[in-house]
C-alpha cells in the first residue's frame, strides 16, 4: 500500500529542512534503509533512509525545496500502484511513522570515498554487475556525482576506439567546456580534473572556478549575515596572565591522564566562564524578538573548525559539572564533530559560545555572536611578554581574551566586570574552590 513519506524530525527543536538532493529517482525500487536525499538543518545535512520498502511512485518536493518538518516529500507504493487518492497533506498515520527518532547527522557526502571508490547506490552496484558494466564508464548525475539506477540503464557502452581515453566525469566536462582536445593529453592513466587544471593553466586559459553555496557554509553564510545585522556588537579586549592557569594545568594533568582524560585550557576556560555567568546572569541570556530571556544553567558551546565550515556544539550545564566533566564531553563533541557523527540536540539550547583561535598565533579577533545569544568569547595567542611587577620587568605567557557583547542589553561597565572576573578566576584558579 502506498505510503505518503513525510519531513523527518531530527531533533526536538527542528521545524523545517531543506532538501539538498535525491538520491533516488521516480521509478527507483527502494530496500528499507536506502538514502532517500540528503536534508539539510541547522549547519547539518541529514541522510534521510526509507522508512519503507517499495517504489518510489512520486516527489512531491524537489532539490532545494524547504518543508515544514511531518509534511509530505514523497510517495512510496508498490509498482503502477494508483495513489490518486493520496492527499497533498501528510496523514496521521504518516505523521507517526514519521515521529522523532534519534539520528546521525553527517557532514556532506564527498563524491568518492577516501579510497577513491565510485560513489553509487547499492541497487546501482546490482544492476552493473548483473549486466557486466563497469561503473567506471559511467557518468553519475545522482547527489554529488553519485551512480543511480537510471544511470545504469541508460548506459550506452561507446566504440573500442573510444576507449582509448580514459577520463573522468568532471574532467571531461572542463575539457569541453574549454575546448580542450582531451586526445592531446592521452596516457597511460585516466585524465583526471587535475591534469585538465594544469594544462589549462599552462595555456593561461584556466576558468575562474565557481562554487555554489550549500548545505553547512551556505547556512553559515546566512546566520552570520542575520548576527551582523541583528546585534550592535562591541568588542572589548582583555589582557590576561596565564601563569596561574599553565600551573593549575600541570598539577592536575596526572590525576586527568590516570583517567584517560584530556585537560586542555578550553576545558579550564569553559569551567571559569560558566561559574562567571551565573555572577553576571545577563551574559547567559538570550533576546528574541523584544523578549529577553536568562536561562538558569551555563549551555556552554565551542567552535569547532572543520573543512566544511563551523559546528558550535554546546556543554549542557557546565555550571553544575565538575572540570573533569567537562572535559571528558568536549573532547566527546570534537571528536564526534570531525567523524561527522554530531546530533542535532547538541547544536542547540546554548547560552554562551567560546572560539579559540590561539593555535593561530592570533592575538585579537571580533568573534560574531551565536544568535541568539548575546555574547561569545575568544580566546587570543599565549604568547610569552615582557611585564613590569612591582618594580622588576619579567617574562610572563599573557593571553588576551576578546569578548563580543550585544550592546543592546550588555553595556560596556557589564562587560567590562565579567571580562575582569572571569581574568582574576585565570590568574587565581583556587577561587574557584570559594
Amino acid at each position: 500500500m502506498a505510503q505518503l513519506i513525510v519531513m523527518p524530525k531530527f531533533g526536538l527543536t527542528m521545524t523545517e529542512g531543506t532538501i539538498g538532493s535525491w538520491n533516488v529517482a521516480v521509478g527507483d525500487t527502494i530496500a528499507e534503509g536506502d538514502i532517500l536525499c540528503e536534508i539539510e538543518t541547522d549547519k547539518l545535512t541529514n541522510e534521510f533512509e526509507s522508512p519503507k520498502a517499495g517504489v518510489l511512485l512520486k516527489i512531491i518536493e524537489g532539490d532545494g525545496a524547504t518543508v515544514t518538518c511531518l509534511e509530505p516529500i514523497a510517495i512510496i507504493g508498490e509498482a503502477n500502484e494508483d495513489i490518486s487518492g493520496l492527499s497533498g497533506g501528510a496523514t496521521p498515520q504518516a505523521a507517526a511513522e514519521a515521529a522523532p527518532v534519534e539520528v546521525t547527522v553527517r557532514s556532506e557526502t564527498p563524491a568518492k570515498t577516501a579510497g577513491g571508490r565510485i560513489n553509487a547506490s547499492p541497487l546501482a552496484k546490482k544492476l552493473a554487475k548483473e549486466k557486466g558494466i563497469d561503473l567506471a564508464l559511467i557518468t553519475g548525475t545522482g547527489a554529488k556525482g553519485s551512480i543511480t539506477v537510471d544511470d545504469v540503464n541508460n548506459y550506452t557502452p561507446v566504440a573500442e576506439a573510444d576507449l582509448k581515453i580514459s577520463v573522468s566525469p568532471v574532467a571531461k566536462k572542463m575539457a569541453e567546456a574549454s575546448g580542450l582536445d582531451l586526445s592531446s593529453m592521452a596516457g597511460d592513466g585516466r585524465i583526471m580534473k587535475k591534469d585538465v587544471e594544469a594544462q589549462l593553466t599552462a595555456s593561461a586559459e584556466a576558468p575562474p572556478e565557481t562554487i555554489r553555496l550549500k548545505g553547512m557554509r551556505k547556512t553559515i553564510a546566512k546566520r552570520m549575515s542575520e548576527s551582523w545585522s541583528i546585534s550592535p556588537r562591541v568588542t572589548y579586549t582583555r589582557p590576561v596572565d596565564a601563569t596561574a592557569m599553565k600551573e593549575f594545568r600541570a598539577k592536575l594533568k596526572p590525576e586527568f591522564d590516570k583517567r584517560g582524560l584530556k585537560l586542555s585550557f578550553n576545558h579550564i576556560i569553559m569551567k571559569v566562564c560558566a561559574q562567571t555567568l551565573l555572577e553576571y546572569p545577563h551574559l547567559n541570556g538570550s533576546l528574541v524578538d523584544d523578549t529577553l530571556t536568562l536561562h538558569p544553567h551555563a549551555h556552554i558551546g565551542l567552535a569547532i573548525g572543520l573543512d566544511s565550515g563551523l559546528l558550535v556544539p554546546n556543554v549542557k550545564n557546565c555550571d553544575r559539572k565538575s572540570l573533569a566533566q567537562i572535559a571528558a564531553e568536549t573532547e566527546k563533541l570534537i571528536a564526534d564533530a570531525k567523524a561527522g557523527c554530531t546530533q542535532m540536540d547538541d547544536l542547540v539550547g546554548g547560552t554562551f559560545t567560546l572560539t579559540n583561535l590561539g593555535a593561530y598565533g592570533i592575538t585579537s579577533f571580533s568573534p560574531i555572536i551565536n544568535q541568539p545569544e548575546l555574547a561569545i568569547l575568544g580566546i587570543d595567542a599565549m604568547v610569552d611578554t615582557p611585564v613590569v611587577i612591582g618594580s622588576q620587568i619579567t617574562i610572563r605567557p599573557m593571553m588576551n581574551l576578546s569578548l563580543t557583547a550585544d550592546h543592546r542589553i550588555i553595556d560596556g561597565m557589564l562587560a567590562a566586570q565579567f571580562l575582569q572576573r572571569i581574568g582574576e578566576y585565570l590568574e587565581n584558579p583556587s577561587l574557584l574552590l570559594v
